[in-house]
């Protein structure tokens, strides 16, 4: 089966950095997007960051614009795996932070025939404050 297994949050000050990555385990062919979503307390969940690739796609990001210029979304799609840098880190940034799959083609056969999965990650905790 499946899962999506984040790592990297945490406490850190303002004007700190933190990594947040995202692994995909179990049998995975490819991975069309991946995201990176936030949800602080009170507020409804956000986009922050997402990569997408596949077909004749080289790699396409989109970012939110409270974090252009200091986050950046990376992949490595040999393992599965999307990170999520963050820099300049601001206390409005705190928020349990979600990793999201969509259209996870888990074998070839599921590629070809348009067969896929959405997938959460479980979430992790950014906490910016002094």
């Amino acid at each position: 089966q499946v899962q999506l297994v984040e790592s990297g949050g945490g406490l850190v000050q303002p004007g700190g950095s933190l990594r947040l990555s995202c692994a995909a385990s179990g049998s995975v062919f490819s991975i069309q997007t991946m995201g990176w979503y936030r949800q602080a307390p009170g507020k409804q969940r956000e986009l922050v960051a997402s990569s997408t690739t596949g077909g004749r796609i080289s790699g396409t990001t989109n970012y939110a614009d409270s974090v252009k210029g200091r986050f950046t979304i990376s992949r490595d799609n040999a393992k599965n795996t999307v990170y999520l840098q963050m820099n300049n880190l601001k206390p409005e940034d705190t928020a349990v932070y979600y990793c999201k799959g969509d259209r996870i083609f888990a074998t070839y056969a599921d590629y070809y025939t348009n067969r896929y999965l959405e997938l959460w990650g479980q979430g992790t905790l950014v906490t910016v404050s002094s």
